[in-house]
């Protein structure tokens, strides 16, 4: 005898993979913070799903690598039309500079340490516990990730005031204040009569195709911070960006 059609529905229910979910005390966090209620509530926990937070059994489950890709986008049309709207006697030559400054993972993952949306990342914890909720790549990626699940729960209005606030301290920033961390930490050594940055890589772990670097900024002997990249560049821009935010607070607005 074949299953009636409720039974086969419930067979089919235990049979789908149960991936990560937030709390519902993350999702009211979440929402109040970016000012934004999901309508779908699973939009909004693929954005904020890590790779590594997935078995390699759940074929049916996705991270947010695919929205980090649609945010891109929608972020830089946001950037592009505001910098189009607010600096009509500025040729394309200005502008373009001005869009890859706000444009890229280093910036997003400003924005998202900015709202402090890090600690909601859904990760393995393994990654948890070597630093992952607050790396760069991670930060820019999940940024990237709730613009676009932002955009298609409710449109590009949504997503535009998500960006306007995310993004707020660098909108307001002096173009001096978005150069690179390494450049910034540089001039301020020089001008305060200081050696000048060195940079060590302190360990570096895991698999060709994904690499982990820890790497260590010093200034003289009393000043050091380290950090933790997918990349020795990034590495090396995150410790730079850490000792800035010690050294010298107004240089870290990127």
């Amino acid at each position: 005898m074949k299953p009636n059609r409720a039974k086969r529905t419930r067979l089919r229910s235990k049979a789908r993979p149960k991936g990560p979910e937030l709390s519902q005390e993350a999702i009211k966090d979440i929402s109040e913070i970016v000012g934004h209620s999901f309508k779908d509530i699973a939009l909004l926990t693929r954005a904020f799903t890590h790779p590594s937070a997935l078995q390699p059994n759940d074929t049916g489950l996705s991270s947010n690598q695919r929205l980090e890709f649609l945010g891109d986008r929608v972020l830089g049309l946001v950037i592009a039309e505001r910098l189009f709207t607010r600096r009509k006697t500025e040729r394309e030559g200005a502008l373009a500079p001005r869009l890859n400054r706000l444009v890229n993972k280093r910036a997003c993952a400003q924005a998202a340490r900015h709202l402090g949306l890090g600690k909601y990342v859904l990760m393995s914890s393994y990654e948890i516990a070597q630093g992952g909720q607050d790396r760069d790549t991670t930060l820019g990626d999940l940024c990237e990730s709730v613009i676009a699940a932002i955009y298609l729960d409710s449109g590009l209005t949504m997503a535009r005031a998500f960006i306007e606030k995310a993004f707020a301290p660098q909108l307001t920033a002096q173009p001096s204040r978005l150069k690179d961390p390494k450049s910034l930490l540089q001039e301020w050594a020089q001008a305060h009569g200081r050696p000048l940055p060195r940079y060590r890589i302190l360990k570096r772990s895991g698999p060709d195709h994904a690499p982990s670097f820890v790497v260590e900024v010093s200034i003289g002997d009393d000043l050091t911070q380290s950090a933790n990249e997918t990349s020795k560049q990034n590495a090396e821009r995150a410790a730079a960006q850490k000792l800035l935010s010690i050294v010298a607070p107004a240089e870290n607005d990127l």
